[in-house]
């Protein structure tokens, strides 16, 4: 899908890349992710759900969508892997360290989606191609 700007001399030109509602919708995405702070597992409910209701309307929807929940799996494997090291107390010290990153990334990934960047989140699984 493609916007219509105002050109010079009053004509229009297409606009190449997501629309506003797209890039809105693909940044929501992302940052639902951060429904983890309220709800047990809203890291992976949130993008999710907004995934599969939006999908099939854009395609740049579909792609930041599975990236946020390719994303939010991997962490949530590091978490359990870094809950499991506590025992070794390595894991006391990864966990806060995972918890940043997440959290980091996660807005990084937010920002650019609504900037109209197809971002890709380093070191993630890509369980859902």
């Amino acid at each position: 899908m493609t916007e219509i700007e105002p050109g010079q001399n009053g004509t229009e030109q297409p606009q190449s890349g997501p629309t506003k509602e797209e890039r809105s919708q693909a940044m929501a995405c992302h940052l639902l992710a951060l429904l983890g702070f309220i709800v047990p597992f809203g890291n992976l409910i949130g993008p999710l759900i907004m995934w599969l209701v939006k999908k099939d309307e854009s395609a740049f929807v579909d792609d930041q969508g599975k990236e946020a929940v390719n994303f939010n799996i991997t962490m949530a494997i590091a978490g359990f892997v870094c809950i499991l090291l506590m025992f070794v107390f390595i894991g006391a010290i990864l966990l806060p360290i995972l918890g940043i990153f997440w959290l980091v990334v996660t807005i990084i990934a937010g920002l650019k989606a609504n900037e109209g960047v197809a971002y890709r989140y380093p070191l993630t699984l890509r369980l859902i191609n």
